[in-house]
């Protein structure tokens, strides 16, 4: 059986603080914080809880080794913690190191210091909200490589009680139908058939690239 991924979250704000309890479900997460009360609130919720300044080389190294999978350093409001937390976390040698910025200058240190992956979570939360609000059809998205992406797409009205066969859609609108998600009756089917036959209760889990999945929702009643 698959050793679980060991995860070290520095910073239990709101983000750092949800995203530990997230990971707990599936990873031996340690949660650090400087403060007394947000590792109070977490520490029933994950793995390990403590308190402590990584800006104390000594004591920080003590706890995290190289045996960790992954660090994430989520203490954005604070510059020097996050950028001393970011250079002792590749000091130690984590293998893979996300942190948390505030601005483009305070993501360039943390990268210049030795973070991997650069974390602007209002900035992300922004552009799926804009997505929602600008595209009512779109319920959510993942963005991928190359202006790709993975959608949830309600099924226009031209849909209703045609077949993925029948739509067509691959060839039609290079876009490819990954699941469906059944809400009457509740269920998940990945990969379908092209024999199913959409309903209006149906939500549309596709990849393709925005522009064309986008085309989707524009289509008039009847038209396809």
């Amino acid at each position: 059986m698959k050793n679980k991924k060991q995860i070290c979250v520095i910073g239990l704000g709101e983000f750092g603080g949800e995203l530990a309890r997230k990971l707990a479900q599936d990873c031996e997460v340690l949660a650090i914080d400087q403060k007394e009360t947000p590792v109070a609130a977490i520490s029933d919720k994950v793995q390990r809880a403590l308190i402590l300044d990584v800006r104390d080389f000594a004591s920080f190294s003590a706890v995290v080794t190289s045996e960790f999978d992954e660090a994430v350093v989520s203490m954005g409001e604070s510059l020097e913690s996050s950028i001393m937390a970011t250079l002792h976390l590749k000091k130690i040698g984590v293998k893979r190191i996300w942190a948390k910025a505030t601005s483009e200058d305070h993501a360039a240190i943390l990268k210049a210091v030795g973070a991997h992956e650069i974390i602007f979570p209002e900035r992300e939360t922004a552009r799926r909200l804009a997505a929602q609000i600008v595209n009512p059809n779109l319920l959510d998205f993942i963005p991928l490589e190359e202006d790709y992406q993975v959608m949830d797409l309600a099924p226009p009205d031209a849909f209703y009680g045609r077949s993925l066969e029948e739509l067509d859609l691959r060839k039609k609108y290079s876009v490819f139908v990954l699941a469906i998600k059944e809400l009457v009756p509740m269920r998940f089917v990945f990969l379908p058939s092209p024999k199913f036959i959409i309903k209006p209760s149906d939500i549309l889990v596709m990849i393709g690239r925005e522009k064309d999945l986008l085309k989707i929702r524009e289509l008039q009643p009847g038209i396809v």
